[in-house]
């Protein structure tokens, strides 16, 4: 029997300071996505790194959690929140499919440049590790995790690294390179999603096995099809001890 055709794609849209509004676009995109898809949202897109209501972004958790769940469905959804736990403040990386959270990881390399070790805790890099969901190996690295070449090691073998984030403008450059080097030199598909603020790098996008970038632009969600044989090719020709 065929295997059901899976799309990526990663989202980039503004957050406002509404966060149900923001939530509310988040939904609407994914409700347009088709089903056995991979979707990924920027980094905190529901509330931005808003430390001046922190608490009331902490507790909107709750509510999000809840009305992404509905949605779904024969969809994996990747996005960050921010979240307590054991009376500690995280911004965790969750996974939702068929109404469940099937897995989360706490960001465990803070971006100080952003004040982010003054207002949550850093996760352990235990957690950082490959799930597996539709029969597809996929890794999470949030944001500034990027930049750490140990992390990359712990994805060594993943069909599917999917790196939410809210980058900086200033550091366009940086972004666009590690996330094509990652795909390049884990032999995978990224979905590398990023905030469309005006703050923020604007390139978020998915990029190939072999390296080939498509960047979102202007469009709010980029969709590509996932390839398991050009997986299997880039690693076969390529043969870098990647299995």
């Amino acid at each position: 029997m065929k295997k059901p055709e899976i799309s990526l794609y990663s989202l980039s849209f503004e957050t406002t300071k509404n966060y149900n509004t923001n939530l509310k676009t988040l939904l609407n995109l994914i409700e347009e996505a088709k089903e056995n898809s991979i979707i990924v949202a920027p980094e905190v897109c529901l509330t931005g790194f808003d430390y001046e209501h922190f608490t009331d972004a902490c507790d909107f958790a709750s509510i999000a959690i809840a009305n992404i769940k509905k949605v779904s469905t024969n969809k994996v959804i990747i996005l960050t929140m921010f979240e307590k736990k054991d009376g500690k403040i995280y911004n965790f990386a969750k996974v939702f499919y068929n109404g469940e959270t099937i897995h989360e990881q706490a960001k465990t390399k803070l971006f100080q440049l952003g004040d982010e070790h003054k207002f949550m805790y850093a996760g352990d890099e235990k957690d950082i590790k490959i799930i597996e969901i539709f029969g597809l190996k996929i890794a999470i690295l949030i944001c500034f995790e990027l930049r750490f070449k140990e992390l990359w090691q712990k994805l060594e073998g993943a069909d599917i690294i999917a790196v939410p984030s809210w980058w900086g403008k200033l550091r366009s450059e940086n972004f666009t390179t590690l996330t094509e080097a990652l795909a390049i030199m884990n032999q995978c598909y990224v979905i590398a999603s990023d905030s469309a603020n005006k703050e923020c790098t604007a390139k978020a996008g998915i990029i190939t096995p072999f390296g080939d970038a498509q960047r979102n632009g202007d469009k709010v969600s980029q969709e590509v099809f996932y390839s398991q044989d050009e997986i299997k090719k880039m690693r076969r020709y390529l043969n870098t001890g990647i299995k």
